[in-house]
Protein backbone atom coordinates (compact mmCIF):
# COMPACT_ATOMS: atom_id res chain seq x y z
CA UNK A 1 0.00 0.00 0.00
CA UNK A 2 1.42 3.43 -0.82
CA UNK A 3 1.82 6.26 1.22
CA UNK A 4 -1.18 8.44 -0.88
CA UNK A 5 -3.24 4.93 -0.67
CA UNK A 6 -2.67 5.36 3.05
CA UNK A 7 -3.77 8.42 3.63
CA UNK A 8 -6.84 8.00 1.59
CA UNK A 9 -7.65 4.77 4.10
CA UNK A 10 -7.46 6.92 7.05
CA UNK A 11 -9.70 9.73 5.72
CA UNK A 12 -12.23 7.00 4.73
CA UNK A 13 -11.64 5.89 8.47
CA UNK A 14 -12.37 9.54 10.08
CA UNK A 15 -15.53 9.61 7.77
CA UNK A 16 -14.33 12.80 5.81
CA UNK A 17 -11.93 11.89 2.37
CA UNK A 18 -9.92 15.13 1.09
CA UNK A 19 -10.76 16.01 -2.47
CA UNK A 20 -8.77 14.84 -5.49
CA UNK A 21 -7.76 18.61 -5.48
CA UNK A 22 -6.85 19.20 -2.04
CA UNK A 23 -3.66 16.14 -3.33
CA UNK A 24 -2.78 18.44 -5.76
CA UNK A 25 -0.68 21.78 -5.56
CA UNK A 26 -3.32 24.13 -6.62
CA UNK A 27 -5.13 26.85 -5.46
CA UNK A 28 -8.88 25.35 -6.66
CA UNK A 29 -10.72 22.60 -5.46
CA UNK A 30 -13.90 21.11 -6.91
CA UNK A 31 -16.75 19.69 -4.86
CA UNK A 32 -19.37 17.48 -6.60
CA UNK A 33 -23.11 17.69 -6.46
CA UNK A 34 -24.28 15.50 -3.08
CA UNK A 35 -20.97 16.52 -0.85
CA UNK A 36 -20.32 19.66 1.22
CA UNK A 37 -16.95 21.15 1.92
CA UNK A 38 -15.10 22.87 4.89
CA UNK A 39 -12.40 24.83 4.21
CA UNK A 40 -9.61 25.40 7.08
CA UNK A 41 -7.24 28.88 7.14
CA UNK A 42 -4.19 27.26 8.92
CA UNK A 43 -6.64 24.75 10.65
CA UNK A 44 -9.04 27.10 12.00
CA UNK A 45 -11.95 29.29 11.15
CA UNK A 46 -13.75 26.92 8.85
CA UNK A 47 -15.32 27.53 6.04
CA UNK A 48 -18.41 25.92 4.25
CA UNK A 49 -17.81 25.57 0.57
CA UNK A 50 -20.68 24.38 -1.54
CA UNK A 51 -20.42 21.84 -4.99
CA UNK A 52 -18.43 23.43 -7.29
CA UNK A 53 -15.44 25.64 -7.95
CA UNK A 54 -13.46 26.63 -4.87
CA UNK A 55 -10.27 28.76 -3.87
CA UNK A 56 -7.75 26.50 -2.01
CA UNK A 57 -4.22 28.17 -1.43
CA UNK A 58 -1.34 25.31 -0.79
CA UNK A 59 -0.80 24.98 2.42
CA UNK A 60 -2.30 28.17 3.94
CA UNK A 61 -5.89 26.18 3.53
CA UNK A 62 -6.90 22.20 3.72
CA UNK A 63 -10.42 21.26 3.19
CA UNK A 64 -12.22 18.68 4.47
CA UNK A 65 -15.85 17.09 2.54
CA UNK A 66 -18.37 15.03 4.11
CA UNK A 67 -20.83 12.97 1.94
CA UNK A 68 -24.39 14.51 2.28
CA UNK A 69 -25.89 11.22 0.75
CA UNK A 70 -27.77 8.84 2.39
CA UNK A 71 -25.31 5.76 3.43
CA UNK A 72 -25.56 2.03 5.10
CA UNK A 73 -23.13 0.53 6.99
CA UNK A 74 -23.61 -3.05 8.05
CA UNK A 75 -23.39 -4.04 11.60
CA UNK A 76 -21.08 -5.04 13.17
CA UNK A 77 -18.89 -4.56 10.79
CA UNK A 78 -18.05 -2.13 7.95
CA UNK A 79 -14.84 -0.91 6.34
CA UNK A 80 -15.06 2.54 3.67
CA UNK A 81 -12.19 2.68 0.97
CA UNK A 82 -11.79 5.13 -1.56
CA UNK A 83 -15.99 5.77 -1.78
CA UNK A 84 -16.00 2.00 -2.26
CA UNK A 85 -17.88 -0.06 0.53
CA UNK A 86 -15.77 -3.07 1.01
CA UNK A 87 -17.68 -5.58 3.57
CA UNK A 88 -16.38 -8.08 6.20
CA UNK A 89 -19.30 -9.66 8.00
CA UNK A 90 -19.10 -11.28 11.15
CA UNK A 91 -21.21 -12.67 13.01
CA UNK A 92 -22.63 -9.83 15.98
CA UNK A 93 -23.21 -12.48 19.49
CA UNK A 94 -26.03 -11.79 21.79
CA UNK A 95 -28.65 -12.30 23.91
CA UNK A 96 -32.14 -12.26 23.93
CA UNK A 97 -34.75 -11.43 27.30
CA UNK A 98 -35.24 -15.56 27.72
CA UNK A 99 -31.67 -15.93 27.55
CA UNK A 100 -31.35 -17.68 23.88
CA UNK A 101 -27.72 -16.74 22.68
CA UNK A 102 -28.41 -15.80 18.92
CA UNK A 103 -26.19 -14.28 16.13
CA UNK A 104 -27.38 -11.58 14.12
CA UNK A 105 -26.59 -8.62 12.16
CA UNK A 106 -28.11 -5.91 10.31
CA UNK A 107 -27.23 -2.62 7.95
CA UNK A 108 -27.78 0.72 9.08
CA UNK A 109 -28.94 3.50 7.53
CA UNK A 110 -27.82 7.40 7.55
CA UNK A 111 -27.41 10.86 6.27
CA UNK A 112 -25.61 13.27 7.25
CA UNK A 113 -27.60 16.42 7.51
CA UNK A 114 -25.22 19.05 9.75
CA UNK A 115 -21.39 18.59 7.83
CA UNK A 116 -19.92 21.03 10.26
CA UNK A 117 -20.77 18.96 13.33
CA UNK A 118 -20.04 15.45 11.13
CA UNK A 119 -16.41 17.06 10.56
CA UNK A 120 -15.65 18.72 14.25
CA UNK A 121 -17.77 17.32 16.72
CA UNK A 122 -16.80 14.04 16.20
CA UNK A 123 -13.34 12.48 15.45
CA UNK A 124 -14.89 9.85 13.09
CA UNK A 125 -18.42 9.77 12.77
CA UNK A 126 -18.46 6.28 10.86
CA UNK A 127 -16.59 4.41 13.27
CA UNK A 128 -18.39 6.11 15.55
CA UNK A 129 -21.72 5.17 14.18
CA UNK A 130 -20.93 1.64 13.07
CA UNK A 131 -19.70 1.20 17.33
CA UNK A 132 -23.10 2.87 18.54
CA UNK A 133 -25.33 0.70 16.06
CA UNK A 134 -23.19 -2.67 17.39
CA UNK A 135 -23.64 -1.72 21.11
CA UNK A 136 -27.19 -0.99 20.81
CA UNK A 137 -27.97 -3.94 18.93
CA UNK A 138 -26.51 -5.88 22.16
CA UNK A 139 -28.47 -3.76 24.48
CA UNK A 140 -31.80 -3.85 22.37
CA UNK A 141 -31.70 -7.56 21.42
CA UNK A 142 -31.87 -8.09 24.65
CA UNK A 143 -35.33 -6.71 25.88
CA UNK A 144 -36.71 -8.91 23.32
CA UNK A 145 -37.52 -12.85 23.48
CA UNK A 146 -36.73 -15.17 21.08
CA UNK A 147 -40.25 -15.94 19.96
CA UNK A 148 -40.80 -11.85 19.65
CA UNK A 149 -37.84 -11.18 17.29
CA UNK A 150 -39.32 -13.88 15.11
CA UNK A 151 -42.70 -12.51 14.78
CA UNK A 152 -42.59 -9.05 15.35
CA UNK A 153 -39.13 -7.81 13.24
CA UNK A 154 -40.30 -4.40 12.74
CA UNK A 155 -40.42 -3.88 16.38
CA UNK A 156 -36.73 -4.54 17.13
CA UNK A 157 -36.15 -2.74 14.12
CA UNK A 158 -37.84 0.95 15.14
CA UNK A 159 -36.84 0.63 18.63
CA UNK A 160 -33.59 0.13 17.33
CA UNK A 161 -33.86 3.51 14.87
CA UNK A 162 -35.06 5.57 18.22
CA UNK A 163 -31.79 3.82 20.41
CA UNK A 164 -29.33 4.99 17.60
CA UNK A 165 -31.25 8.21 16.45
CA UNK A 166 -31.03 9.99 19.40
CA UNK A 167 -27.51 9.02 19.95
CA UNK A 168 -26.03 10.29 16.91
CA UNK A 169 -28.28 13.23 16.54
CA UNK A 170 -25.94 14.91 18.21
CA UNK A 171 -23.11 14.18 15.26
CA UNK A 172 -25.43 16.43 12.82
CA UNK A 173 -26.02 12.37 11.64
CA UNK A 174 -29.97 11.39 10.97
CA UNK A 175 -30.91 7.82 11.10
CA UNK A 176 -32.99 6.95 8.39
CA UNK A 177 -33.83 3.41 9.45
CA UNK A 178 -32.64 -0.34 10.74
CA UNK A 179 -33.00 -3.80 8.58
CA UNK A 180 -31.95 -6.66 11.00
CA UNK A 181 -30.46 -8.87 8.10
CA UNK A 182 -30.03 -12.11 10.08
CA UNK A 183 -30.68 -13.56 12.97
CA UNK A 184 -30.19 -17.11 14.20
CA UNK A 185 -29.64 -19.09 17.29
CA UNK A 186 -25.69 -19.37 18.16
CA UNK A 187 -24.93 -23.02 18.03
CA UNK A 188 -26.71 -26.16 17.03
CA UNK A 189 -27.77 -27.36 19.94
CA UNK A 190 -29.74 -24.01 20.54
CA UNK A 191 -31.19 -24.63 17.40
CA UNK A 192 -32.61 -28.01 18.45
CA UNK A 193 -33.74 -27.27 21.65
CA UNK A 194 -35.87 -24.57 19.95
CA UNK A 195 -37.19 -27.19 17.76
CA UNK A 196 -38.27 -28.93 20.19
CA UNK A 197 -40.16 -25.86 21.87
CA UNK A 198 -41.88 -25.24 18.37
CA UNK A 199 -42.88 -28.54 17.96
CA UNK A 200 -44.56 -28.89 21.48
CA UNK A 201 -46.32 -25.11 20.79
CA UNK A 202 -47.26 -26.77 17.66
CA UNK A 203 -48.51 -29.48 19.08
CA UNK A 204 -50.21 -27.43 21.83
CA UNK A 205 -51.90 -25.34 19.56
CA UNK A 206 -53.48 -28.12 17.82
CA UNK A 207 -54.60 -29.59 20.83
CA UNK A 208 -56.01 -26.40 20.95
CA UNK A 209 -57.41 -26.27 17.92
CA UNK A 210 -58.79 -29.71 17.79
CA UNK A 211 -60.49 -28.51 21.47
CA UNK A 212 -61.85 -26.10 20.31
CA UNK A 213 -63.88 -27.95 16.68
CA UNK A 214 -64.93 -30.60 19.11
CA UNK A 215 -66.68 -28.04 21.32
CA UNK A 216 -67.90 -25.90 18.01
CA UNK A 217 -68.95 -29.30 16.99
CA UNK A 218 -71.31 -29.99 20.14
CA UNK A 219 -72.34 -26.50 20.49
CA UNK A 220 -73.76 -27.30 16.75
CA UNK A 221 -75.36 -30.52 17.46
CA UNK A 222 -76.83 -28.77 21.00
CA UNK A 223 -78.49 -25.82 18.64
CA UNK A 224 -79.87 -28.43 16.16
CA UNK A 225 -81.13 -30.13 19.03
CA UNK A 226 -82.82 -27.23 19.76
CA UNK A 227 -83.89 -25.44 17.06
CA UNK A 228 -85.77 -28.86 16.29
CA UNK A 229 -87.46 -28.90 19.43
CA UNK A 230 -88.47 -25.65 19.15
CA UNK A 231 -89.75 -26.17 15.52
CA UNK A 232 -91.28 -29.27 16.50
CA UNK A 233 -93.15 -27.53 18.78
CA UNK A 234 -94.11 -24.68 16.80
CA UNK A 235 -95.65 -26.84 14.12
CA UNK A 236 -97.92 -29.15 17.26
CA UNK A 237 -98.85 -25.43 18.45
CA UNK A 238 -99.85 -24.39 15.10
CA UNK A 239 -101.34 -27.69 14.12
CA UNK A 240 -103.27 -27.51 17.55
CA UNK A 241 -104.28 -23.93 16.37
CA UNK A 242 -105.73 -25.31 12.94
CA UNK A 243 -107.97 -28.09 14.27
CA UNK A 244 -109.30 -25.37 16.71
CA UNK A 245 -110.16 -23.02 14.37
CA UNK A 246 -111.07 -25.39 12.20
CA UNK A 247 -113.78 -26.76 14.81
CA UNK A 248 -114.34 -23.25 15.48
CA UNK A 249 -115.28 -22.52 12.07
CA UNK A 250 -117.33 -25.66 11.30
CA UNK A 251 -119.78 -25.07 14.62
CA UNK A 252 -119.53 -21.64 13.22
CA UNK A 253 -121.38 -22.93 9.67
CA UNK A 254 -123.19 -25.43 11.06
CA UNK A 255 -125.12 -22.46 13.07
CA UNK A 256 -125.29 -20.31 10.58
CA UNK A 257 -126.85 -23.26 8.52
CA UNK A 258 -129.72 -24.00 11.22
CA UNK A 259 -130.02 -20.46 11.63
CA UNK A 260 -130.85 -20.18 7.79
CA UNK A 261 -132.66 -23.19 7.22
CA UNK A 262 -134.81 -21.94 10.11
CA UNK A 263 -135.19 -19.11 9.16
CA UNK A 264 -136.54 -20.33 5.27
CA UNK A 265 -138.68 -22.89 7.08
CA UNK A 266 -140.13 -20.03 8.99
CA UNK A 267 -140.22 -18.14 5.79
CA UNK A 268 -142.29 -21.12 4.64
CA UNK A 269 -144.62 -21.53 6.83
CA UNK A 270 -145.83 -18.01 7.37
CA UNK A 271 -146.04 -18.26 3.31
CA UNK A 272 -148.37 -21.47 3.72
CA UNK A 273 -150.11 -20.05 6.35
CA UNK A 274 -151.14 -16.90 4.23
CA UNK A 275 -151.85 -18.90 1.06
CA UNK A 276 -154.26 -21.12 3.30
CA UNK A 277 -156.11 -18.18 5.03
CA UNK A 278 -156.91 -16.70 2.26
CA UNK A 279 -156.18 -13.11 3.23
CA UNK A 280 -152.96 -10.63 2.24
CA UNK A 281 -151.79 -9.05 5.52
CA UNK A 282 -150.09 -11.40 7.83
CA UNK A 283 -151.68 -9.81 10.85
CA UNK A 284 -154.96 -11.91 9.83
CA UNK A 285 -153.62 -15.37 9.99
CA UNK A 286 -155.12 -17.31 12.55
CA UNK A 287 -152.91 -19.76 14.72
CA UNK A 288 -155.07 -22.87 13.03
CA UNK A 289 -153.35 -21.52 10.11
CA UNK A 290 -150.45 -21.69 10.74
CA UNK A 291 -150.49 -24.91 12.42
CA UNK A 292 -151.74 -26.17 9.21
CA UNK A 293 -149.36 -24.77 7.25
CA UNK A 294 -146.18 -26.19 9.35
CA UNK A 295 -148.41 -30.00 9.10
CA UNK A 296 -148.56 -29.70 5.51
CA UNK A 297 -144.85 -28.98 5.13
CA UNK A 298 -143.79 -32.02 7.25
CA UNK A 299 -145.83 -34.31 5.45
CA UNK A 300 -144.04 -32.80 2.39
CA UNK A 301 -141.21 -33.60 3.50
CA UNK A 302 -142.13 -37.36 4.31
CA UNK A 303 -143.37 -37.75 1.09
CA UNK A 304 -139.75 -36.93 -0.32
CA UNK A 305 -138.31 -39.36 2.20
CA UNK A 306 -140.64 -41.79 0.89
CA UNK A 307 -139.37 -40.98 -2.91
CA UNK A 308 -136.05 -40.94 -2.08
CA UNK A 309 -136.90 -44.68 -0.58
CA UNK A 310 -138.75 -45.96 -3.35
CA UNK A 311 -136.04 -44.60 -5.52
CA UNK A 312 -133.36 -45.78 -3.58
CA UNK A 313 -131.44 -49.57 -5.02
CA UNK A 314 -131.63 -51.00 -2.20
CA UNK A 315 -133.95 -54.62 -1.84
CA UNK A 316 -134.66 -53.62 1.71
CA UNK A 317 -138.52 -54.25 2.98
CA UNK A 318 -139.56 -51.14 5.34
CA UNK A 319 -142.54 -51.99 8.26
CA UNK A 320 -144.05 -48.74 9.60
CA UNK A 321 -146.42 -50.58 12.38
CA UNK A 322 -149.68 -51.72 11.89
CA UNK A 323 -151.73 -48.51 11.87
CA UNK A 324 -149.42 -46.88 9.41
CA UNK A 325 -151.72 -47.29 7.06
CA UNK A 326 -151.39 -44.92 3.53
CA UNK A 327 -150.84 -42.30 6.26
CA UNK A 328 -153.61 -42.40 8.13
CA UNK A 329 -153.94 -43.83 11.63
CA UNK A 330 -156.80 -44.72 14.29
CA UNK A 331 -157.31 -40.89 14.30
CA UNK A 332 -156.72 -39.73 10.60
CA UNK A 333 -154.55 -37.78 9.42
CA UNK A 334 -152.72 -37.15 13.20
CA UNK A 335 -149.06 -36.22 11.46
CA UNK A 336 -146.66 -36.83 14.45
CA UNK A 337 -148.89 -37.26 16.89
CA UNK A 338 -148.08 -40.17 19.39
CA UNK A 339 -151.48 -43.19 18.47
CA UNK A 340 -152.98 -44.90 21.93
CA UNK A 341 -150.52 -47.88 21.62
CA UNK A 342 -147.39 -45.46 21.94
CA UNK A 343 -146.28 -45.95 18.86
CA UNK A 344 -145.45 -42.56 16.19
CA UNK A 345 -147.73 -42.30 13.78
CA UNK A 346 -147.78 -43.01 10.16
CA UNK A 347 -144.19 -42.84 7.83
CA UNK A 348 -141.76 -42.47 10.38
CA UNK A 349 -139.41 -43.02 8.20
CA UNK A 350 -136.82 -42.01 11.17
CA UNK A 351 -138.70 -44.04 13.36
CA UNK A 352 -138.20 -47.37 11.10
CA UNK A 353 -134.37 -46.70 10.62
CA UNK A 354 -133.27 -46.38 14.02
CA UNK A 355 -135.41 -49.52 14.51
CA UNK A 356 -133.20 -51.28 12.03
CA UNK A 357 -130.05 -49.69 13.68
CA UNK A 358 -131.00 -51.13 17.60
CA UNK A 359 -131.69 -54.33 16.19
CA UNK A 360 -128.79 -55.17 14.18
CA UNK A 361 -127.73 -58.25 13.83
CA UNK A 362 -130.91 -59.55 15.75
CA UNK A 363 -132.98 -59.25 12.78
CA UNK A 364 -132.07 -61.88 10.40
CA UNK A 365 -133.18 -61.13 6.90
CA UNK A 366 -135.80 -63.73 5.01
CA UNK A 367 -135.36 -64.70 1.43
CA UNK A 368 -137.89 -64.55 -0.93
CA UNK A 369 -138.53 -66.97 -3.84
CA UNK A 370 -136.84 -64.27 -6.28
CA UNK A 371 -133.90 -63.78 -4.52
CA UNK A 372 -134.47 -60.59 -2.73
CA UNK A 373 -134.01 -60.05 0.91
CA UNK A 374 -136.91 -58.71 3.16
CA UNK A 375 -136.25 -57.40 6.36
CA UNK A 376 -138.70 -58.70 9.17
Amino acid sequence: MTFRTRNAFRAAQRGVYRSPGARTRTIVTIIQQGYEGWRLSLGRNPVRLTPGLNLKIPVYHSVEVVDLRESSILIPNACLFNSICLLYMTRLPGYTSDNVPVICSGSLFYRIIDGYKACFSVSDVHANIKNTGTSAMRAVLGQFSYDQVISDRNGLNEQLNSVIGNTIANWGVKCTRYEIQSFQPANREVERQLELQMEAERNRRKQLLDTQAQINIAEGQKQRVILESEGHLEAKSNEADARYKTVVREAEAKQQQSIMEASALAEQVSRLALSISGTDEETQVQPGDRQRALDTLIELRRLEQLKAIAKGSGNSTYFFGDQSILGSNANGLAFGNMNGSGFPGAYLIDYAEKTKAVLGDKVSPHTTSDGEKTLI
